[in-house]
Order: structure tokens, then sequence, then C-alpha cells
């Protein structure tokens, strides 16, 4: 499988699944993508040395009426899901690693993967002068009721139980 950028519009920052349903219900989501996945990263095959594997959110979106939509979730090693947010690793410092991965992944030149960065950051910045509606009906068939982050105390016994269940 290739792996690609994927940059999140400025204006969609901190808009997600994590920022719409409850810590317990994210849980839930990321560690079943963890377990589908067999504990390893679904792009490159490998594992993080610190923990095997994060959860990534697969966004479509349509340019003509500005809807982020929520397709999936994937399991990456944290390599490859430093490369799908380069304009982050860039920002942290770990530009060159990301870059180095991410040739490695897909047998890029240096010149090939630094061409696909700027065509990355080219539709981001096209993409973030727009404001886009957030689209998470995935979520319907894969989480039961509540869909929307309720105060936290009120998920504290559902979280706890859930720690014990699905404990990595």
């Amino acid at each position: 499988m290739l792996l690609t950028i994927e940059l999140v519009p400025k204006t969609c920052h901190f808009k997600n699944v994590r920022s719409e349903v409850t810590p317990a219900s994210w849980d839930v989501l990321r560690k079943e993508a963890y377990r589908n996945a067999d504990y390893t990263c679904e792009i490159c095959g490998g594992k993080g040395s610190n923990h095997p594997v994060e959860c990534h959110e697969i966004w479509s979106y349509d340019d003509a009426a500005h809807t982020q939509t929520l397709t999936g979730l994937i399991a990456l090693c944290p390599s490859c899901h430093e490369v799908k947010h380069m304009g982050l690793a860039k920002i942290k410092g770990n530009y060159e690693r990301a870059l180095t991965h991410f040739m490695k992944v897909n047998k890029f030149t240096r010149k090939k993967a630094i061409d696909e960065i700027f065509s990355a950051f080219a539709q981001w910045a096209e993409r973030s002068e727009h404001q886009w509606k957030l689209d998470i009906s995935w979520l319907n068939q894969h989480l039961a009721p509540p869909k929307v982050a309720v105060p936290y105390e009120e998920t504290e016994e559902i979280k706890n139980e859930l720690d014990r269940l699905f404990e990595d």
C-alpha cells in the first residue's frame, strides 16, 4: 500500500473523531482498529518501539461542498503516522526523519518524495482557504450511542470498564 501525506486543512484543525466522541468511545474505536490490524501497521507492516501502532482517521474531502467526511480508521506505526501528518513533523523538527521513512516505504527517490510533499502542501493551502463541514456519520455504523461527547464524569465508570476489557 502506498504511504500518502494527508494534511488536514487549517480550518479543520482540532475537529476530529476525538473531539466529537467521549474518551471512552475513542478508546473503543482506536483499540478496535489496533486489534483488526493485529497491532501491525497497515501500510508498512512495521511496529513502533514504544507502542506498536497508533490510530489514524481516514478522511475524504469534497472540495466543491467543502465537506470533510470520515471514511474509516487505520492502524499505523508511529513512523507512517508521522508521515501522514508531515506538517506537524516539520513543526516538531522531525521532517528529515519523516521524509526518509516516506522514501523508504514508497521506494521513492528524494526528488519524487519532495515533489509529493510540495503537492500535498499546495492542496493543503488551497483547502485551508475554506471553512469545512465535518461529516462523521461513519461512526453510526461503528459505535453505539452516545456519539456526542458528554461530561467526562458521566463516562468514568464506562472508561474504567473498557480499560479493563481492552488492556493492551
